[in-house]
């Protein structure tokens, strides 16, 4: 382990909620870039002159992976000075390739999009057990939406949607129980709020309710929040904290994008 910030460090986790990377639109026009914090926090966590970034992007259909790719690799390529290298969903039953290039990244970042189907695939492969070793083993494990959600025990998703058209609400997905949380993306959309707080009475858990252009990071056993310009969504950034107990509804702000603060305080309902 070693220091940063004055504290020992080992296990790494970076949350987004959401969030523009500035890809290109169906229009030719480019989405703005909203995450640079999160991005540039991610690559300092590593405190390497040479950071090595692998990119999964298994939420998104394979056909899709590889322009994604492209499009973080501006990012953290040529912006943040990492060396880039992607695997793509199709390549996890090749061990060796798997074990190669989890050795050799200092970040793994997976991207947005179906985190259902993404975390089967997973599952099917054994990669969730891969990415457990590779989190244990220091690496900055972290991502947006479904790529940010899916480190925790579970998380509100719009997978049913995507895989089925209007037909469905949104749900829960089990994901990799990193963090004993439910975690929900884009918080600020329509229904995500209502459908994590019937979610969380169910499941009884602790949530963490993150809007577009907020992120969790988790260092070991403290968290801090970190919160990018929103205007684009029309909204403040926002993280609360919520849950049920004795069949009331409690909600909190979370502010602390300076200071770590004690994760068991998080995850704790008081």
């Amino acid at each position: 382990m070693w220091k940063v910030r004055g504290r020992l460090m080992s296990r790494k986790i970076v949350a987004i909620g959401g969030g523009e990377n500035g890809r290109q639109l169906s229009d030719g026009t480019n989405a703005p870039y909203e995450t640079y914090l999160m991005d540039k926090e991610i690559v300092d966590l590593v405190q390497k002159e040479k950071v090595n970034f692998l990119f999964l992007g298994h939420a998104q259909p394979i056909h899709i992976q590889e322009s994604y790719f492209h499009t973080m690799e501006k990012i953290y390529g040529d912006m943040l000075g990492c060396e880039c290298k992607i695997l793509k969903s199709n390549e996890l039953d090749d061990i060796e390739k798997v074990k190669n290039l989890i050795a050799w990244a200092d970040i793994i970042y997976e991207g947005g999009g179906d985190t259902l189907n993404m975390m089967q695939e997973w599952r099917n492969a054994k990669f969730d057990k891969v990415l457990e070793n590779a989190w244990n083993d220091g690496k900055v494990v972290c991502g947006v939406s479904a790529g940010g959600v899916c480190w925790f025990h579970s998380c509100n998703s719009d997978s049913l949607i995507i895989e089925n058209g209007q037909s469905e609400e949104l749900t829960s997905v089990d994901c990799l129980n990193f963090i004993n949380a439910y975690c929900v993306p884009h918080c600020d959309e329509k229904g995500r709020y209502d459908s994590a707080k019937k979610e969380l009475k169910k499941n009884g858990l602790v949530g963490i309710l993150l809007s577009n252009c907020a992120a969790i990071e988790i260092v070991d056993d403290s968290y801090r929040v970190i919160f990018t310009d929103a205007s684009h969504h029309k909204i403040e950034p926002y993280a609360k904290k919520a849950f049920w107990m004795d069949g009331n509804y409690y909600e909190y702000d979370i502010r602390n994008e300076k200071e770590f603060m004690p994760l068991s305080d998080l995850l704790k309902k008081e």
